[in-house]
């Protein structure tokens, strides 16, 4: 990959990660003031403007002080660490994204509550029942999918809750939206990140067959 392409991590002004962009536009927000190059020292954020960016860049390079996985941008007159995280100066927001229709977030939505029941379960003992049965043209949706133990399952078979005789113990709905941060599926995770990224991991939505 191109470093000028490669990813920087984005914080806003409260040092909360907000999304990936490319070197190039970070470098642009760089000399342009828009957003300081974030290095940690000593467990504590040090934040650069492109001046100061520049002459430790060329400090490091001379004492020979940079990470392993450090890359380097050079120009005719300069030669430039590729910073990893920068902090957008005057950027407050987070990002909003609707919740993913999955398994992981319907338990979660549900309490890991079975809702015919009112019992609380570990996830082996929960599956997911559509209200409206597929074969009756029920839909995979935050309104007709809910948590319920196996047992309830089965009890309720392909039939509405009614015809089964089970109470559903709230309505299902669609999640509020939540602050998510997307990483790129093709990003290469760096060290400095972890400050700031915790574990990530991907699930699959649920989708009609």
């Amino acid at each position: 990959m191109d470093v000028l392409t490669s990813h920087v991590l984005v914080l806003n002004r409260g040092y909360v990660p907000v999304r990936t962009t490319t070197v190039r536009d970070a470098f642009v927000k760089l000399f342009s003031a828009v957003a300081e190059a974030i290095s940690v020292e000593d467990g504590s954020y040090v934040g650069h403007e492109f001046h100061s960016w520049a002459e430790i860049s060329e400090l490091r390079r001379e004492l020979d002080d940079v990470p392993p996985d450090a890359e380097w941008i050079h120009t005719p007159t300069l030669s430039l660490l590729v910073p990893r995280v920068i902090r957008l100066l005057r950027y407050d927001r987070l990002p909003v994204h609707n919740v993913k229709l999955t398994r992981k977030n319907i338990y979660e939505r549900d309490n890991y509550t079975c809702q015919y029941t009112g019992k609380r379960l570990k996830s082996s003992d929960l599956n997911i029942d559509h209200v409206v049965p597929r074969s009756r043209g029920g839909k995979n949706t935050w309104e007709n999918l809910v948590t319920c133990s196996v047992a309830a399952n089965s009890r309720k078979g392909n039939r509405t809750p009614d015809e089964a005789g089970m109470k559903l113990i709230r309505r299902p709905g669609r999640p509020a939206p939540r602050h998510h941060l997307h990483i790129p599926r093709t990003a290469r995770r760096y060290r400095s990140w972890d400050h700031f990224v915790s574990d990530l991991y991907w699930n699959t939505e649920l989708e009609d067959e």
